[in-house]
């Protein structure tokens, strides 16, 4: 039976650097029933050299790739303050960790789950360093070969660490040609394990056709407006897509409803009498 996904808002760096629009996006993500939001944590002088940060890069920030990044990237005062205002409106948070750094500074918080950004799969050490903290850990497989996901799921199984796979294509936006995803029934046959879908393409119809694939979970990235500032912008839903893709779901897992072979509904009955009355 197809059964409701664990839908993820990924917020990402889509507050670009501003704790009040991280908050809306929030509210928006309660607003539509999402189960989760997530982030994304950077040591920025571990992730980026020296020489990318002093590259000339116009942004809201400055001149330069370092003024951007660091422009982008909260720290503990803001992560503080989403950490307690998702309690108070009681929905889960999490984020995606890029580095070592990132992923003990998340240690500081009380979270449910972890996740593995597609960049991040081929860090065997990494993957090593958060399957051992033993939470359901989201594993997107975007820019991976069998061999990566093949490790990957090997080091999590090893630490016994729950885990799924999460079918991705790392392009923003995505083509809808480029989605395949017949390859989440292979992942679910290959690894036996659940399988779900993190999207990046314009608006919903790819993602309601992976929930018919039987997915065990569905991120996608959400913005208040895809013209904003950000490489992610344009992949990402506005309120209206959201809002879209939230009640689509909840129609089609009514419509997909329980098997009812050879029953007729009450309101058949009628028609029924009336359609067949010719046949003696």
């Amino acid at each position: 039976m197809i059964k409701k996904p664990f839908i993820i808002a990924e917020i990402g760096i889509n507050h670009n650097g501003d704790i009040n629009i991280a908050k809306k996006l929030i509210d928006i993500a309660v607003e539509n029933k999402f189960d989760a939001v997530k982030f994304q944590k950077r040591d920025i002088n571990l992730v980026y050299s020296k020489e990318i940060l002093d590259t000339p890069r116009e942004s809201l920030w400055g001149k330069t790739t370092k003024e951007q990044k660091f422009g982008l990237e909260f720290g503990k005062n803001e992560y503080d303050e989403i950490d307690s205002y998702c309690k108070k409106k009681k929905i889960a948070w999490f984020a995606s960790a890029w580095d070592l750094n990132s992923l003990k500074f998340l240690d500081n918080y009380n979270l449910e789950y972890n996740k593995i950004a597609s960049a991040m799969i081929v860090d065997l050490n990494f993957l090593k360093e958060v399957s051992k903290r033993k939470k359901h850990t989201f594993i997107s497989t975007g820019m991976s070969t069998i061999e990566d996901i093949d490790k990957a799921v090997e080091i999590f199984k090893n630490n016994n660490c729950p885990f799924e796979l999460m079918h991705c294509v790392s392009t923003y936006p995505m083509k809808i040609e480029d989605a395949n995803l017949s390859t989440i029934v292979k992942l679910k046959e290959k690894y036996a394990c659940n399988v779900g879908y993190s999207g990046h393409e314009n608006g919903v119809v790819v993602s309601l056709a992976a929930l018919m694939l039987g997915i065990s979970s569905l991120e996608r990235h959400i913005t208040i407006d895809r013209t904003m500032y950000g490489s992610d912008q344009a992949a990402s839903l506005e309120p209206k897509g959201i809002k879209f893709l939230s009640n689509s779901i909840e129609k089609m897992l009514i419509s997909i409803g329980e098997p009812s072979l050879g029953k007729i509904l009450d309101e058949e009955l009628l028609i029924a009498k009336k359609l067949r009355a010719h046949i003696s």
